[in-house]
């Protein structure tokens, strides 16, 4: 009987095929600890999991990595979803992370917790940089969505304490994958403008998830960027009371 000799690539596209065959490791979920972390210029996540008895390489290309909202570091225990498959070159197998999300705290928690650490050593939130809030404001912004109950809300209240003043509002959305940067650029007009005592920006109640968008580092730099009043000629057309602003 003649003796078939496989070639290195051939058995591991072999052993690739099997595996990949296997619906439970089409769609696995493993748990464990992060380490030798690395994030690839190109996007890509490395690093391996491991418990206190074994360890699994992981790969985490871009168009999944850019989903997840935290920051992997090493020593966090996560939870990660994906398929096992097998590196032909290296004859490795290794997990193809689809997901992840941390073990016993939520991803969004955890995003905030991060941003907000990163900031606070940046200075952002020291107190030598809190401007003083006017007691009578005359000229009022407020950049939240045009719709619902809370720029009503708004409304009233600035009313009942401060009867007579202007309000300028800055429409926006306020929740969605475009709420942030529309957040910040709101911010940013009503800066431009230079004549408004005060800038509310917020929205109605909701979930950690619904919020988001002013949990977000865009908002917090424009925050920290904004400026006092200042005389200057607004470059658009302002529509007076709280009918807003027109862009341009």
């Amino acid at each position: 009987m003649k003796l078939r000799v496989l070639t290195v690539l051939e058995l591991n596209r072999y052993i690739k095929a099997m595996v990949e065959k296997d619906h439970l490791l089409a769609n696995v979920w493993v748990k464990g600890e992060i380490s030798n972390f690395k994030a690839a210029a190109s996007g890509h996540y490395y690093f391996t999991l491991k418990d206190d008895r074994s360890c699994l390489k992981v790969v985490m290309f871009r168009s999944r990595s850019r989903s997840v909202p935290f920051r992997p570091e090493n020593g966090m225990a996560v939870i990660v979803r994906g398929y096992v498959s097998v590196y032909e070159r290296d004859g490795a197998y290794q997990l193809y992370a689809e997901g992840m999300d941390p073990d016993g705290t939520g991803a969004l928690y955890l995003a905030f917790e991060q941003l907000k650490k990163r900031l606070q050593s940046e200075g952002l939130f020291d107190q030598k940089h809190k401007k003083p809030l006017p007691l009578l404001p005359r000229r009022i912004g407020i950049v939240t969505s045009p719709t619902g109950a809370v720029i009503r809300d708004m409304i009233k209240i600035i009313g009942r304490r401060w009867p007579g003043r202007e309000i300028i509002l800055v429409p926006v959305l306020v929740q969605g994958e475009g709420a942030p940067p529309d957040v910040a650029r709101g911010i940013g007009l009503l800066n431009r403008f230079g004549q408004v005592d005060l800038i509310i920006v917020g929205r109605g109640g909701g979930s950690l998830e619904e919020l988001w968008a002013f949990n977000t580092e865009i908002v917090a730099r424009s925050i920290f960027n904004s400026k006092g009043r200042r005389r200057r000629k607004w470059p658009f057309r302002i529509k007076k009371r709280w009918a807003g602003i027109s862009y341009p």
